[in-house]
């Protein structure tokens, strides 16, 4: 038998008081299964997602300060449309009374008013003229309507698209910081933490009302030759089908809370004995088995999770600083309802 693993056979002093009132069940995760930590399509780690997702965020901000910029160009060129349009409506009013008076002058009644070849000429030409200046300024004031309605619309689509971009960065962004605050924010985890987990399946034996029913310490534990409880040998299940395969420990008599009950177990970050986590494999290892055991709190009816200097409650839904005999940097710890 290693030192290391004597030592975890050996009993440990109190971590905290007794525990009173519980909390009711935390929201169950409903991502689908995601792979197992040996697949080879892993999810993205958490700091990874978080400064992609920034990125992703700032970039999308910036393009909408451009659409503005973009809007109020836009806006200036809807006024100076209007303007254009105001200005013209005057001729176009004039115009307008012209051809309901008198019907549009047509080439026939101008040229019927001359009498000399000179007069003829005149009034030929004034008549092309007329027709002209009638035809461009209709023609202005058709132009100047179209480019304000589409300038108008570009304006809107601009605006609406880059703003929904941002706002969609922005939930992305916030879900991953969310996310990574769950399972112990960058202090404990480095941000070396996986963006999903394994759901597990729900364990037996819960209540109603979704409390945990009390159970005796009644299967065999497979890591020693002591009992756990039915719930803990789920959750010890669970672990393992997720993928986390090293070294467990779990019955441990000796103290007066919950590996004596069959209500805990140690998950080593080493394939034999226990030993600080010293690389990135360990502190992923660590930082992924926690991170399942908080994600999927709920369905295992999991109390609370020690790891690398930090205890997480259910009932509390947080992180805080813990000090112990063990500062569980080479293992974690998870207790049971």
């Amino acid at each position: 038998m290693t030192a290391p693993l004597r030592r975890w056979l050996t009993p440990v002093v109190a971590v905290f008081a007794a525990f009173a009132v519980f909390a009711g069940p935390m929201p169950a995760p409903a991502a689908p299964k995601p792979p197992a930590p040996s697949d080879h399509d892993d999810p993205p780690m958490l700091n990874d997602l978080i400064e992609a997702s920034s990125r992703d965020f700032s970039k999308a901000k910036a393009n909408l300060e451009k659409s503005k910029k973009k809007q109020l160009s836009l806006a200036l060129e809807v006024r100076r449309a209007q303007a254009d349009l105001d200005a013209l409506a005057p001729q176009v009013a004039e115009i307008a009374t012209q051809s309901y008076r008198t019907g549009r002058v047509g080439a026939i009644a101008m040229l019927l008013q001359s009498n000399a070849p000179d007069s003829f000429l005149d009034r030929a030409s004034a008549l092309d003229e007329l027709n002209l200046v009638n035809g461009k300024k209709l023609g202005e004031v058709n132009a100047v309507k179209l480019r304000a309605e589409t300038a108008k619309l570009a304006l809107d689509a601009e605006v609406r698209e880059q703003q929904k971009l941002t706002n969609d960065m922005a939930r992305k962004k916030n879900e991953a910081e969310k996310s990574l605050r769950l399972v112990g924010g960058t202090g404990l985890t480095g941000g070396l933490v996986a963006a999903t987990s394994p759901v597990a399946r729900v364990a037996p034996n819960r209540a109603a009302d979704g409390s945990w029913k009390p159970e005796s310490c009644s299967q065999k534990d497979p890591t020693t030759s002591g009992c756990i409880t039915p719930r803990t040998l789920h959750m010890y299940k669970e672990v393992k089908r997720a993928g986390f395969d090293r070294f467990v420990g779990c019955f441990r008599p000796g103290d007066k809370f919950e590996h004596p009950k069959g209500r805990a177990c140690d998950w080593s970050l080493q394939n034999r004995g226990f030993a600080p986590w010293h690389n990135n494999d360990t502190r992923i290892y660590g930082n992924n088995l926690a991170a399942f055991l908080v994600r999927n709190a709920d369905r295992l009816g999991v109390y609370y999770v020690i790891w690398n200097r930090q205890i997480w409650f259910v009932t509390s839904n947080t992180w805080s600083s813990y000090s112990g005999p063990s500062n569980h940097t080479d293992h974690v710890h998870v207790s049971l309802f």
